[in-house]
Order: C-alpha cells, then sequence, then structure tokens
C-alpha cells in the first residue's frame, strides 16, 4: 500500500512546457509515474513528446481533469505565478497538489492554504519548496531522484528536508518503503508531519515510521505530542541542525533558531520523551531503522 499516491494516480503537470517542468516530467515518466497531461493556457492544445510519448497540453488543470481523469496536480510554476496556481487546481477540486518550488512569498502560501481549507478541505497541498513524494513501484511526483528510488517496503518517511531525504531513502534502498513525502521546510506548509503519521498509523503495510526534522518552529514538539498519544508503531527520527548559530537562517526559510525556541536539542528531546528513537546523522539513523525492524 502507500499513502498519498498510488500507480493509479493520474497526474497533470502545471508548467510541463518550463524548462524545469520538462526536465522534470522526462524523469517522472520514466519512474512510471501517469503523467496524462501538461498545463499552460498559452501553449494549450499542443502535444509534447517525451520519447515516444505524447503527453498533451491543456489549457486549465479543470479541462485536463474532465479530459483524462486526473487527481493529483504537481506545480512548477515560477513563484510569482504559484499562488494562482494552486488555486486554480484548488478550484478544480483535484485531490492532490504537490507544489515544488522554493521562494513563494509566505502571504501568498497563506493565502493559497487558505483557499483550500475555506472550499472544505477536498484538495490535499503538499508544499511549497518541497521534493514532492515516491511510492517506490508505484509513483514519483516532484523533483525526487529516480536513480536513488528504492524498493517497496515497509519504512513509511515525512521529512522537512529533501537532501536528508534523499539519503535515507539511498542508506534503506535495500530494506524498502512504503511512501516518503517530502512536506517542505517553509514557515507555511499545507500537509504535515502529523498529517503524514496519522496516513502512515492507517496504513497496514508500513510497519515503522522515519520522521526527518530540522531547527525552526514547533513541527517536531508537536509531533512528538501526537506520537505519544496515538502512534504505536515504531518511530525513528533525525533532526537537522545541531550546530546551526542562533538567528540565521539555514537552508530553508523556516530554519532559523531564536533564543531557545526550534533548536535541535529542545526537538531531540521532545521526541526521545515520546519513545522515539533519534540518530544524530542519517547513517545512525538508518542504523536505529534496522534494529528497530
Amino acid at each position: 500500500m502507500a499513502i498519498f499516491l498510488t500507480q493509479e494516480s493520474r497526474v497533470l503537470v502545471q508548467g510541463m512546457t518550463s524548462g524545469e517542468g520538462t526536465k522534470h516530467t522526462r524523469r517522472m515518466l520514466a519512474s512510471g509515474t501517469e503523467i496524462v497531461g501538461g498545463v499552460n493556457p498559452r501553449k494549450a492544445d499542443r502535444t509534447v513528446h517525451f520519447g515516444d510519448r505524447g503527453v498533451p497540453v491543456f489549457a486549465s488543470v479543470a479541462e485536463g481533469m474532465a479530459a483524462t481523469g486526473a487527481d493529483v496536480s504537481v506545480v512548477f510554476v515560477p513563484p510569482p505565478f504559484a499562488r494562482a496556481a494552486v488555486e486554480e487546481a484548488v478550484d478544480a477540486g483535484i485531490g492532490l497538489v504537490v507544489v515544488i518550488p522554493e521562494g513563494i512569498p509566505v502571504h501568498d502560501a497563506v493565502a493559497f492554504h487558505a483557499h483550500a481549507r475555506a472550499l472544505g478541505g477536498a484538495t490535499r497541498v503538499i508544499g511549497p519548496n518541497c521534493p514532492g513524494l515516491i511510492s517506490p513501484g508505484q509513483s514519483n511526483v516532484g523533483i525526487i531522484p529516480s536513480d536513488i528510488a528504492p524498493k517497496p517496503g515497509a519504512i513509511g518517511l515525512v521529512s522537512k528536508s529533501g537532501t536528508l531525504t534523499y539519503q535515507l531513502m539511498h542508506e534503506l534502498r535495500d530494506t524498502g518503503f512504503s511512501s516518503a513525502v517530502g512536506i517542505g521546510g517553509d514557515p507555511v506548509i499545507g500537509t504535515t508531519h502529523i498529517d503524514c503519521l496519522a496516513a502512515f498509523k492507517a496504513d497496514a503495510d508500513t510497519q515503522l515510521i522515519v520522521l526527518i526534522g530540522e531547527i525552526g518552529g514547533d513541527a517536531e514538539e508537536r509531533a512528538a505530542a501526537y506520537i505519544a498519544a496515538q502512534v504505536t508503531k515504531p518511530v525513528v527520527a533525525n533532526i537537522g541542525g545541531f550546530t546551526a548559530p542562533e538567528g540565521r537562517t539555514m537552508g530553508h526559510a523556516g530554519a532559523i533558531v531564536s533564543g531557545s525556541t526550534g533548536t535541535a536539542p529542545t526537538k531531540k528531546a521532545a521526541l526521545e520523551v515520546a519513545g522515539v528513537a533519534v540518530g544524530s546523522t542519517p547513517t545512525e539513523t538508518a542504523r536505529l531503522v534496522l534494529n528497530a525492524l
């Protein structure tokens, strides 16, 4: 099984005709993802060829959904246009939107997340500034490299960090994953650690959950409280940023320590109180996972 993304998922690429959109559409297709169309109102009614596979371009998400039955959209448009792209997908009623770009203004992210909630939350939004998600052997949506894709297995992974996601997937590639979800590291995101923990908790094929966090905010502390109260499956974590200087943003826009708030040691302590084994490096985390399994 998998969470959020399966081999039946039918994917539209908003911004498919851009340089990044074309590159990653080609990679997603090579990974087995069912790409059924692109969206660009200025290039509608064209067909883009990826080898012997032709992918039609639609004027809107709604048009693409009507023509193909798409239920997932991945956004590869520049940050100034990302809000409009996400809101268009939400208005069309698509089930999942994966927002890849970094540099989206926080007020735009707040606006499109609020818009999704105002319409009843029928559309799950992942991101922004995320690598996407993969269900090995089924589908890969976003920018997760196909050459590190592991085999299907019993580990569920939720992560703020794209790079640490890739490394943990590589370290545990022979053990395998049910799904790996990169939720993004911006101050305002859609799907959270807790959302993924709940989904992995309900997934019969996920035997162990890996949580990757980093400095900044209190998402990991809130996840620890949820784990203590709700999760009976083993959880292993890795927190990035133990050596980060106070007051300086590190990597993601949300990765900033202010005083004693949002530090790696406080996150580690909260998770350990909840019974989570915390590795200090990805390699140590992988060893803890293998021991737990």
